[in-house]
């Protein structure tokens, strides 16, 4: 089987730089490896594996020889170059939202529903960063039967990408000094604040954000429409690491104690749950590692079968970076792209 040649599209971005770093610490197998950017960033320089590679502008000629590309450039360039990329016989891993919901590309958590994978056509899409963090906890416990599911999450500034997080330093180093700022990637100054939006609104009155973790998880975990689900997401002013308050409903009787024992060792969980002793899990705990970190685990008080627990993960990782460099090797592994 010939290693595969890989891309990484949007390779100067944050997300993108984070794919370069993760995919060398998971030891990705490649035959050979190219950095892509546009025409702005083509001619920079990445250092990666001890060797110096040249960014080169993404043209559709430059994926005749590529056959595995794990993009991070937004949805206009992913649905620009998707299919260049497919025509030449190659696969995009897509980090946007282009593709999410086309019935004929899979929506993948590495290790939750790899089976999926066997039926791309060229185009696999990586969840949003909300929805990924939440499915590794979902996964292990969807035995019980997920009747009702409700999320609230607290999302870092870094989700919006380079920009926001310099408007964080900027407007809150404004704040502190009393000076005047102008706010232009949020719609409300994000220093000191929570802001109860992230991306535009729908006509139902839910952002898409929220709509995307309500759409994502029922097609993930192949849930029926019969499961209640509700979301509200809020950006707040920490750099990264999204928190979620996760509800959950099920149709079974089962008690803490047994979530926290299935978590404690299920795939891409650490649990920190000890509040006698303040031992929960922060963004800070999650920032820069792998885990997605769950505690306050206890009974709801509001649902006859429910839980309700916090987890935390680093958004640029898991939500972002991490998972698509699980569904290369994965994709690697199960010898689903060309010439395997």
């Amino acid at each position: 089987m010939r290693k595969p040649r890989i891309a990484i599209l949007g390779a100067t971005g944050v997300v993108g730089r984070e794919i370069t770093k993760i995919t060398d610490e998971l030891k990705v197998d490649f035959e050979n490896i190219k950095f892509l950017s546009s025409a702005k960033s083509a001619g920079s320089k990445i250092t990666f594996q001890g060797r110096e590679y040249t960014v080169e502008e993404a043209v559709p000629e430059i994926f005749n020889d590529v056959d595995i590309v794990m993009a991070s450039a937004g949805g206009s360039t992913s649905k620009l170059f998707a299919p260049e990329i497919v025509k030449r016989g190659g696969m995009i891993i897509d980090n946007s939202s282009a593709f999410r919901m086309e019935k004929d590309v899979p929506l993948v958590i590495a290790g939750v529903n790899d089976e999926d994978l066997k039926l791309h056509k060229g185009i696999v899409a990586n969840p949003n960063c909300s929805t990924s963090q939440l499915m590794l906890v979902l996964e292990p416990l969807k035995k019980f039967g997920i009747k009702r599911l409700i999320v609230s999450t607290y999302q870092s500034v870094s989700g919006a990408g380079l920009a926001a997080i310099n408007e964080l330093t900027a407007d809150t180093e404004a704040r502190l000094a009393g000076k005047s700022f102008e706010n232009k990637c949020f719609k409300k100054p994000i220093s000191f604040n929570i802001i109860p939006q992230i991306d535009d609104f729908c006509d139902n009155g839910y952002t898409k954000e929220e709509m995307k973790v309500v759409n994502e998880t029922r097609k993930i975990l192949h849930l029926s429409e019969n499961v209640k689900i509700s979301c509200t997401a809020a950006r707040v002013p920490v750099y990264r690491g999204h928190s979620e308050a996760v509800d959950i409903e099920f149709d079974k009787t089962v008690s803490p104690s047994e979530i926290k024992e299935i978590l404690k060792n299920a795939y891409g969980i650490t649990v920190i749950d000890n509040p006698e002793v303040f031992e929960y899990p922060t963004t800070r705990d999650a920032e820069g590692v792998d885990p997605v970190f769950v505690g306050r685990i206890r009974k709801n008080l509001a649902f006859d079968n429910g839980i309700s627990l916090w987890c935390v993960a680093d958004n640029l990782r898991i939500g972002a970076a991490l998972n698509t460099v699980r569904i290369c090797k994965k994709v690697i592994e199960m010898g689903l792209y060309r010439g395997a």
